[in-house]
């Protein structure tokens, strides 16, 4: 009889944890990157930030959408990779403004064509058999993979993740009815957003120091990854998700790992050399 009493309280209980939880998976995966973004407009540098991680997580949440084409999974999963998506676009955009405007004469790396006039090529019209149109075709002017993803526009990014997005997509479509080209593009999707923090994880062990990374960033990466992985687990996910969340709270801990190390055993800074010859005249 208690337990039938308790029945009109319990299930509206359960129901406001499940749509909890729902929400926490919705929107709890961008809130590590805000104290980064804050970080880098209060500082206006964004050195310690790598925004290959924004690579990393474009790539797997886009795989993630287009996997759900072929193997529908939770609602809440699909707005994750939504929202994601928006806020590592965000961050690029922010990134790149800081970085181009704290760079005195840099040079403009483009993905697609340039927009500048001393980089601009100039090809002869092209005569059409029908003698209708007379264009120019788009070049591809400074397409380097040694500057790959080191552009200084944002709308270069933004063409980079389109094109991506429509290749992809239109070899999802051609191949949707396979279910091993399903399998394999959901775990992708899921091996890439795996491998979330290890640019971070690089560019530390690299400059052997953490300073401008956003510890607050890392310590809810870990967080949110652990409930993330418990969540797969508990609502019965696909078995790529689970693996990925594992993999991401391994590299998360290994990140927390440099941050002490490298707090305990600081890099001594190397002392400046001036140069007369380069200096510059006022």
């Amino acid at each position: 009889m208690e337990a039938e009493g308790l029945g009109w309280l319990l299930v509206p209980l359960h129901q406001l944890v499940s749509w909890g939880a729902s929400g926490a998976m919705v929107f709890g995966g961008v809130v590590p990157y805000i104290p980064q973004y804050r970080d880098i407009r209060r500082t206006q540098n964004a050195d310690g930030f790598s925004t290959h991680v924004c690579l990393v997580l474009l790539v797997a949440n886009i795989l993630r959408i287009l996997f759900w084409f072929g193997r529908h999974f939770e609602s809440p999963l699909l707005w994750q990779s939504i929202i994601m998506i928006l806020t590592m676009l965000l961050m690029l955009k922010l990134c790149t403004e800081v970085r181009v405007a704290n760079e005195l004469n840099i040079k403009r790396r483009s993905f697609a064509a340039a927009d500048s006039k001393d980089e601009e090529l100039k090809v002869p019209p092209r005569r059409s058999y029908l003698g209708m149109y007379r264009c120019c075709l788009p070049l591809v002017l400074d397409f380097d993979l040694h500057h790959f993803w080191h552009w200084s526009s944002f709308t270069d990014y933004l063409q980079c993740v389109l094109a991506f997005t429509g290749v992809a997509g239109y070899i999802t479509y051609l191949s949707i009815d396979s279910a091993v080209f399903v399998e394999t593009l959901g775990f992708l999707a899921v091996l890439t957003e795996a491998m979330l923090g290890v640019p971070q994880l690089y560019r530390n062990h690299r400059h052997r120091s953490t300073e401008g990374m956003s510890l607050k960033m890392v310590l809810m990466w870990t967080s949110g990854d652990t409930f993330k992985t418990a969540y797969f687990l508990l609502n019965g996910a696909p078995l790529q998700f689970s693996v990925c969340g594992l993999l991401q709270v391994l590299v998360d801990l290994a990140i927390l790992g440099q941050a002490y190390a490298f707090m305990r055993h600081p890099q001594k800074p190397a002392p400046h050399v001036t140069h007369p010859a380069s200096a510059k005249a006022l």
